[in-house]
């Protein structure tokens, strides 16, 4: 039985679409809930956190705190998203930046600050934010969110409890 290459590779390419379709549909659904869950939308007040603070909170670790001091400079704070992708559906995207929108939480610990925006708060409140230093790579880390089901071998990506 002979295989047609051009057809496997026609199979495998609407088999892609249709995995981006569905992490586009679950993005969608995920952001109406969200958003229906809210109630109306109102333009809220950049609000700062401290550790003691409760519901919706982001925890530093001390290797972040560090490394956060390190590489920062005046204005600057570590910003995470979480947007749609990844090999489990979401992924955590770190960048540093120095615009606060109205929308944002900041949450602070030893001088250094780390900013999620409302939408990415959601997805990720109650979780740590990390800096592991490992042979083959340095990077900021999301660990224990507790809004994640499961998530991939690398820690960039995660599944959603509904």
């Amino acid at each position: 039985h002979l295989v047609c290459p051009f057809r496997t590779q026609e199979k495998l390419r609407l088999a892609g679409e249709v995995k981006v379709w569905r992490e586009a549909v679950r993005w969608r659904d995920f952001s109406r809930l969200l958003a229906a869950s809210r109630g109306p939308r109102a333009l809220r007040e950049v609000s700062f956190s401290s550790p003691e603070a409760g519901e919706g909170q982001i925890h530093l670790t001390d290797s972040c705190v560090q490394r956060l001091l390190e590489i920062t400079e005046g204005s600057e704070f570590l910003r995470l998203e979480v947007e749609g992708g990844g090999c489990s559906g979401f992924q955590y995207k770190f960048s540093l930046d120095t615009v606060i929108n109205p929308d944002d939480r900041v949450f602070e610990k030893g001088g250094a600050r780390v900013v999620v925006d409302s939408d990415s708060l959601a997805f990720v409140k109650g979780a740590h934010v990390d800096f592991s230093q490992e042979l083959i790579r340095s990077s900021f880390q999301v660990l224990n969110n507790p809004q994640a089901q499961q998530g991939c071998s690398c820690g960039s990506s995660f599944s959603v409890k509904l």
